[in-house]
């Protein structure tokens, strides 16, 4: 069977295309090529009635979704942080010390802000 000069070009032409296109990466359509961080982190200070910072205070940081508890112990400056948070998720929290306790707060998934600062009460 005898091949025209036409469909040798057509192949030829396609060989020659597809290759340089097989050596890169696909293309992703509204996506940056950079990975995309989709966490957050919470930070903030545990006060006492007398708006003094808290050392050793418990922070309780409860995933709304999974009900998981996450604990901190703040920092003599009565501060604490959670780091890598879930954005899709919310949260809530509250402190400890002495048999006393702060309001709960909630951490929103609506809430988009990356580094988000959250102080606690104790009362």
């Amino acid at each position: 069977m005898r091949r025209s000069a036409s469909y040798v070009a057509v192949v030829l032409a396609l060989v020659l295309f597809a290759a340089p296109l097989s050596r890169s990466s696909p293309v992703q359509f509204g996506h940056s090529k950079e990975p995309q961080d989709h966490t957050r982190t919470l930070t903030g200070h545990v006060y006492n009635a007398r708006e003094a910072p808290v050392a050793k205070a418990i922070v309780y940081l409860k995933n709304t979704k999974s009900l998981a508890v996450k604990t901190y112990i703040s920092d003599p400056d009565g501060s604490f942080h959670f780091p890598a948070l879930s954005q899709t998720v919310d949260y809530e929290l509250y402190a400890e010390h002495d048999g006393a306790r702060s309001d709960t707060k909630t951490l929103s998934a609506f809430d988009n802000r990356k580094l988000v600062n959250i102080n606690l009460r104790i009362k």
